[in-house]
């Protein structure tokens, strides 16, 4: 919100590619550790959830950002793509998410590289214009999340809360 739409654009970038980096390691290294190991992927889950789970009590409990400060630095556009880069390649939710969802989708008895590679660029596609969508969509409430700073962190909490009660339900190992 207070660097802009422009900005974004790069976070994105650093976002995706560290994203692609990931699901191409869990595809091809890790993803076939989880897959011969069931109950090690379903404590690894249990773990996600409860993080997850902490994840949405923290981001309801906490202090909004002042978003109405002025006091913002100049950053150059490497800076932001370094920035999405480094948040997208270190936060264990990406970890979690690939090994649970993407090998549902491919079929590792066929050709798996070309399926991966439809499956990571349909991803990397959506994750990209869903981040550039919320900077736009910011970006056109910033007038009202100024005036509604706490509104934004319970919405955030609530969809982690449900996406945890969606792992829980829906993945069986």
């Amino acid at each position: 919100m207070n660097y802009g739409v422009k900005n974004c654009i790069w976070t994105a970038l650093g976002d995706v590619t560290a994203n692609f980096i990931q699901a191409t390691l869990v595809i091809f290294v890790i993803g076939s550790f989880f897959s011969d190991n069931s109950l090690f992927l379903n404590t690894f889950k249990w773990i996600g959830i409860i993080y997850i789970c902490y994840l949405a009590y923290d981001i309801y409990k906490s202090r909004p950002k002042d978003i109405n400060s002025k006091n913002i630095s100049s950053k150059s556009f490497f800076s932001f793509f370094k920035d999405g880069f480094l948040v997208a390649g270190t936060s264990p939710k990406a970890w979690m998410f690939f090994p649970f969802i993407f090998p549902q989708f491919i079929d590792f008895s066929e050709n798996y590289i070309v399926q991966f590679i439809i499956l990571i660029s349909t991803y990397m596609l959506l994750d990209f214009i869903s981040l550039v969508g919320y900077a736009v969509l910011a970006n056109k409430l910033i007038t009202w999340l100024k005036a509604n700073p706490r509104v934004i962190n319970s919405i955030s909490a609530c969809v982690l809360i449900v996406i945890a009660i969606i792992i829980a339900v829906t993945q069986q190992y």
